[in-house]
């Protein structure tokens, strides 16, 4: 969708694209400002495979400070972005037939990842009223003799939802007794949360299960870094080194440069996350009032991230699907993306990580689309 968006664009349509997920905020400048010290400095050789001594070292004072992650850097791996920090766990612990369960709607490379690496996908269903988060019972009845990994995002994309530690507890009384089982802990938007209290986490809530848990982070959505491609990820000594193997042979180190800006965001200011943060709720608190408010159109409000997964149910003897519908929405002059991407149905997502005047316009045109 984004790439048809950028077409129509390019052939003179005035299309907004709320398709991308990503900060719309300028990268702070003391970031930028250590990417160039870096490069003035000849910093352009290979670095160790796992990441920079300095780099690591700032990755386990984030996971400390910001997540609640005691973790020596020897248990902290650097990759080219959060999501080859997953391709490399999986693939490296993956065989033909393990399973691998996944709450629906999932971010779209999570099922694409374990496919490719020869597993099973099995999805687990949630719903808007459940607050889009499975549980206990859901997890006890899915897990089998070949079930390897439970992937867990929260802040989720694309529904925002967010589990508290108590529903993590839950899960993890569950997992206690299935020791085979790995777990996948996406806490790539974890600043992103509109509620209360501590970010909740797996390897934090329940320890006795630290040993088997990945927790994988980054600075892409927290720094608006998303060009910089890096990211962090802390987990056993074992899985940690696996994953080194295999990005030893994969891609390499990440970039060098990349990874001296990445320290400057992890070990700099960061008071700004926070004025980031409530200037994404009230895009937020606008985006929902103003769905809702259009017919047959309704969404929740997201607890955490920067989506909203839109239900458009009422519209598919209209539309026929929700691709169709996305599609129309694009001829309107709006890119969104269809809920069938991220394993759902009859509707989709919009991205509010955008300016406010850009939001309201969108709204406007969708609204217009569908009169």
């Amino acid at each position: 969708m984004s790439d048809r968006a950028s077409e129509l664009r390019a052939a003179g349509r005035d299309i907004i694209s709320l398709a991308v997920g990503e900060p719309d905020f300028a990268t702070p400048p003391h970031v930028i400002a250590a990417a160039k010290a870096a490069l003035d400095a000849g910093d352009t050789r290979y670095t160790p495979v796992a990441g920079t001594a300095a780099l690591r070292a700032a990755a386990a004072l984030h996971f400390k400070r910001d997540l609640g992650i005691e973790v020596p850097p020897s248990q902290v791996i650097v990759s080219a972005g959060g999501k080859q920090a997953i391709f490399h766990a999986l693939l490296a612990t993956l065989d033909p037939g393990d399973e691998v369960l996944i709450p629906a709607p999932w971010w779209v490379s999570y099922p694409e990842i374990v496919r490719f690496a020869g597993a099973d996908v099995v999805p687990l269903d949630t719903t808007a009223a459940g607050g889009y988060r499975i549980t206990a019972q859901q997890l006890e009845a899915a897990i089998t003799p070949s079930t390897r990994w439970l992937l867990l995002n929260s802040p989720g994309n694309p529904t925002g939802s967010v589990y508290s530690a108590d529903q993590l507890r839950a899960l993890g009384e569950v997992l206690a007794r299935h020791p085979r089982v790995l777990v996948m802990s996406d806490d790539i938007y974890a600043p992103l949360r509109y509620g209360t209290g501590a970010h909740a986490t797996m390897a934090v809530v329940c320890p006795d299960l630290a040993d088997r848990v990945l927790t994988v982070s980054g600075v892409s959505k927290s720094h608006a870094m998303m060009g910089f491609r890096i990211g962090v990820s802390a987990g056993p000594e074992w899985l940690i080194k696996a994953m080194g193997k295999l990005q030893s042979h994969s891609s390499g180190n990440p970039s060098s440069i990349s990874q001296a800006a990445a320290v400057a965001a992890l070990e700099g200011p960061q008071d700004f996350l926070l004025d980031w943060r409530d200037r994404f709720r009230v895009r937020r608190d606008a985006v929902v009032a103003a769905i809702n408010a259009i017919p047959g159109l309704s969404t929740p409000a997201p607890d955490g991230a920067f989506y909203c997964l839109v239900d458009a149910a009422p519209l598919m003897a209209r539309f026929g699907n929700d691709e169709a519908l996305c599609l129309h929405l694009l001829d309107h002059g709006v890119a969104v993306v269809p809920a069938s991407a991220f394993g759902s149905k009859d509707g989709f997502r919009i991205s509010f990580a955008a300016d406010d005047t850009i939001l309201n316009e969108a709204v406007r045109r969708i609204a217009e689309a569908l009169a």
